[in-house]
């Protein structure tokens, strides 16, 4: 999945990826990606986690964004991570292998009955064609906010990666007929040549009634 659809999320060992200081610190604090602190940053910008939380990371290879909210909700959360590909290692969480689009909310939730917060590092292997990269990452990002919309309880959060593009404002408004408040951000450990905004967006407002779309 790339932390999405089409490949594995990049490690830290991963020589094809430059290494600056912000991987040098994920090493050092024991994470498994310098996406960590994109994490790190939002949460100190919207208060995302809570103690207790129910977290769903949805395409969580290689893990870092798991490891970091078990260290905020703690031992009473529950995690679940979905990804193509398998990771291990992760305490607390439940690890499904499998593709976000297959995904069923039942399947996420086990014995859950909602999660408090969902979160979306996904991004798609990048083909260097701008349009054919931002309409994969409109589409699983939009994939992202259906299941949050399927699986959050009253109140839940929501973070989504999404690569600016044409799409970008209606993806928006669609988060915002279903969440109190909605915002972009692009945190400063994000690379200044990327495209890549994060959605942020609090206050889950519940799910449509039955027979109406997402953004009903």
């Amino acid at each position: 999945m790339s932390k999405g659809r089409t490949g594995s999320g990049r490690k830290l060992g991963d020589k094809s990826v430059r290494q600056d200081h912000f991987h040098a610190r994920a090493k050092d604090a024991g994470f498994r990606a310098r996406a960590v602190f994109k994490l790190e940053e939002i949460d100190r910008a919207i208060g995302l986690f809570r103690a207790g939380d129910r977290v769903l990371d949805l395409g969580c290879a290689p893990g870092s964004w798991l490891q970091y909210a078990r260290g905020k909700v703690g031992d009473g959360g529950r995690m679940v991570g979905i990804d193509r590909v398998a990771i291990t290692g992760v305490p607390g969480a439940r690890l499904l292998v499998g593709d976000v689009f297959a995904a069923v909310p039942a399947d996420l939730l086990g014995e859950l009955e909602g999660f408090d917060v969902v979160l979306s590092d996904m991004a798609p292997d990048t083909t260097g064609i701008r349009h054919v990269d931002q309409a994969r990452s409109e589409a699983l990002f939009e994939r992202a906010l259906e299941l949050a919309i399927a699986t959050l309880t009253p109140g839940g959060r929501f973070v989504g990666k999404l690569f600016q593009g044409p799409d970008m404002k209606r993806l928006v408004e669609l988060a915002r007929t279903r969440f109190a408040t909605v915002k972009t951000i692009k945190p400063s450990s994000s690379r200044q040549i990327s495209i890549e905004q994060y959605v942020t967006a609090t206050g889950f407002q519940g799910r449509p009634t039955p027979g109406a779309g997402a953004g009903s």
